[in-house]
């Protein structure tokens, strides 16, 4: 099973994206920009199986380019991920079809939902000790 979509010009020497896939630097990512994305993914994990069980379906990000929200689901960010680290670069984007920004929520979100549950384990760990 594939991670990402098929491209559908995969091999065409005609392909109108051919010039977007040079790396603009042609440098790979550093050991510590390669650091960041593995721990984006560990979170990734965690914000999803915590997330998840109460209706949000993914993230939304503000981008850089364009300045526009992009709502990407679980899956599709992990795969954006995961195609950084193996080459390098970003991804070319383009915003969701009619996203419900009601189901997604942003890294900031996420992380502070997460260190929130983390909190409360914490202090229901250490009422418990005593």
């Amino acid at each position: 099973m594939q991670d990402e979509p098929i491209d559908p010009f995969a091999g065409d020497p005609g392909d109108p994206s051919a010039d977007l896939d040079a790396n603009e630097d042609g440098e790979p990512l550093t050991e510590a920009e390669r650091q960041d994305v593995l721990e984006d993914l560990a979170d990734l994990e965690i914000y999803q199986a915590l997330l998840t069980p109460i209706g949000v379906r993914g993230l939304v990000i503000e981008c850089e380019d364009c300045h526009e929200p992009h709502y990407f689901d679980w899956d599709l960010l992990r795969a954006n991920l995961r195609h950084l680290l193996t080459s390098g670069r970003p991804r070319v984007h383009e915003p969701a079809y009619d996203p419900d920004p009601d189901h997604y929520v942003t890294w900031e979100y996420a992380r502070g939902y997460a260190d929130g549950v983390h909190d409360a384990l914490a202090d229901a760990t250490d009422d418990g000790e005593r």
